[in-house]
């Protein structure tokens, strides 16, 4: 593995297992999330009377635009990447696809209620320039579009674009991976300067999405 690929492999990795942790940590039942404060912070309030769980998000008319297929992400300029479904290993490792045309997809599904779908894919790879490097353009209003398996097409438009330290991307996974709040497409690649070593490219460009 070289280090332009350990670059995004190791801070997606590292995020996600900040956020993994978090959650392990809930789910035991044993222990309990770490306390945090902020200024102003006020009680909870009690909470409401039960009420039904939310379904599923209803999925859009079946439209696949010409030139994406299934199982694709088409980007705002119009690069697309081929998904790839991953999920973390036993060291909360999340994989990144050697090649540019391809993108890990881990967390929600595209028809969730809440939580983050992410999608992580290079920047460049051997000498190529990837789809997601025009994630260093994109600007909020912008439309992503990603067609699922069965070639049902779900919409989304850019809500908020976010240039992120890979120093400080761990503290923020929860924010901006995590699996509560409204649903949200996650698009993440690096850049900034180049460093070398396991990080790589010194920033990571991420990319937030809502539901058209």
């Amino acid at each position: 593995m070289t280090a332009r690929r350990r670059s995004l492999f190791v801070v997606v990795a590292v995020a996600v297992i900040a956020l993994v942790a978090v959650a392990v940590v809930v789910a035991a039942g044993t222990l309990t999330a770490p306390a945090t404060s902020t200024a102003g912070h006020q009680p909870a309030p009690p909470s409401p009377p039960p009420r039904a769980a939310a379904g599923p998000l209803p999925a859009q008319p079946v439209h696949v635009p010409a030139g994406q297929p299934p199982g694709t992400v088409r980007l705002p300029e119009g690069g697309t990447a081929e998904l790839v479904r991953e999920e973390v290993d036993r060291s909360g490792t999340l994989p990144v696809p050697d090649g540019v045309d391809e993108a890990s997809w881990w967390g929600a599904g595209l028809d969730a209620p809440k939580g983050a779908t992410v999608l992580a894919g290079h920047v460049n790879w051997k000498g190529e320039v990837g789809p997601f490097e025009e994630l260093w353009r994109s600007e909020p209003g912008q439309q992503v579009t990603v067609v699922d398996e069965h070639g049902t097409e779900w919409r989304y438009r850019v809500s908020e674009v976010v240039t992120v330290h890979k120093d400080d991307l761990p503290s923020r996974a929860r924010e901006l991976f995590g699996q509560g709040g409204p649903h949200r497409l996650v698009l993440v690649t690096c850049g900034g300067r180049y460093v070398g070593g396991d990080l790589g490219y010194d920033e990571n460009r991420i990319v937030v999405a809502t539901p058209v």
